[in-house]
């Protein structure tokens, strides 16, 4: 049996992420979602790294302002090539043109996880790595069609029709899909959360 431990009114997940919830979901545990509404801009030539984990924090802090007892979960994710942050495109031209600049190169995909309560807080930051395969303009067009790229850092979603545009995956998959559920896990369970 799940439990609070009397610490915590419920559990939270600052995020209306579908995929964040599908692995949350697959925890077993009580929680609800809830949209941070947060401004996700980052100062320029802010860090990919703190960039990152300056916005999983800001989204649980947003929560956790609104609901004081809860233990949150803040997460946010950037792909980063070169040192650049690549965040989620625009449209189909932006989609496109992300995806011609990571084709035939690896890059990092940066994701940020913020938890904090009464008592509780902590930001990390988990870093995965991914060789995408050399595509040519046609396999980047119908990647593309396919629409998974929308609301995607770098323009691809690992999931599905994504999976054939990589050569090789380093890092935790959970993580490259939205939420690092070993390190969610483990702060969760720091903070006094019980599974069993």
């Amino acid at each position: 049996m799940t439990s609070l431990s009397g610490l915590y009114s419920e559990l939270l997940l600052a995020s209306t992420s579908p995929a964040r919830r599908a692995l949350l979901d697959g925890l077993g545990l009580p929680y609800r979602a809830v949209a941070p509404g947060v401004d996700e801009v980052v100062r320029e030539g802010t860090p990919v790294h703190q960039a990152v984990a300056q916005l999983a924090e800001r989204k649980a802090r947003a929560v956790a302002a609104r609901h004081a007892r809860s233990l949150v979960i803040g997460a946010d994710q950037l792909v980063s090539l070169d040192g650049q942050a690549l965040g989620k495109p625009a449209d189909e031209a932006a989609a496109f043109a992300q995806l011609r600049s990571l084709a035939g190169r690896t890059h990092e995909i940066l994701t940020g996880v913020c938890v904090m309560g009464p008592g509780y807080f902590v930001t990390e930051v988990d870093v995965a790595r991914l060789q995408v395969r050399a595509l040519s303009d046609d396999e980047v067009r119908g990647y593309v069609a396919t629409g998974e790229w929308q609301g995607c850092a770098g323009g691809y979603r690992v999931e599905g029709r994504g999976q054939a545009l990589f050569a090789r995956i380093d890092g935790d998959r959970t993580s490259i899909q939205g939420l690092p559920m070993q390190r969610v896990v483990a702060l969760l369970s720091e903070a006094g959360l019980r599974f069993f």
